[in-house]
């Protein structure tokens, strides 16, 4: 089993760059984003308490996220690994998956971070919302998650440094040549 994390700013291109590697690896994609927007759109009960806390612009709390996280991943026992993407954001989150991990008789192999600088993030996301219109690219709810990301979630990445586990890949450039530098980190995993 192969488990990795994508690690990035609101923006960074982590669902650009996920689409290749579940592609190329056979990975299940787990976005926490995705998981508390499906569970918002089917009026889940855990949908419901996402659904009030991403309309006010704030992060979904360790354990609403970490039951969902669980959820999908016990319902997808059948595939190669995982691909998890905005999440963690914090150590405890960190820590909370590795748990989870080492539950499955497996851990989390790889973290890759798209470095992007804010102002990128900026411009990235202000053409995103003219094409899609995502309610949580707003200007004051996507100023507090740029602040969430630059000032608290950013500090998971030396836990994981520390553990030999992160590889950080310059986020901005072609596509193509972003993902190569990410599938040779992979492939050497």
């Amino acid at each position: 089993m192969l488990n990795l994390i994508i690690f990035g700013p609101p923006g960074a291109g982590k669902g650009t760059q996920s689409e290749g590697l579940i592609k190329q690896y056979n990975l299940k994609h787990i976005s926490t984003g995705d998981l508390f927007r499906w569970h918002t759109k089917n009026d889940t009960e855990l949908g419901q308490k996402v659904k009030e806390i991403m309309n006010n612009g704030n992060l979904v709390s360790d354990d609403i996220t970490i039951a969902m996280l669980k959820e999908e991943v016990e319902k997808n026992t059948d595939v190669n690994g995982f691909l998890f993407d905005g999440f963690p954001r914090t150590v405890a989150q960190a820590e909370a998956l590795d748990g989870l991990m080492e539950s499955m008789d497996t851990a989390i192999h790889g973290v890759i971070e798209l470095s992007v600088s804010e102002e990128v993030v900026r411009n990235r996301i202000a053409k995103r919302k003219a094409l899609e219109n995502r309610p949580d690219d707003d200007e004051d709810k996507l100023n507090k998650r740029i602040a969430e990301y630059f000032d608290k979630t950013v500090h998971v990445l030396p836990f994981y440094k520390e553990q030999d586990r992160l590889k950080t890949v310059n986020g901005v450039g072609n596509i193509d040549d972003i993902f190569t530098e990410i599938t040779s980190i992979v492939d050497s995993l």
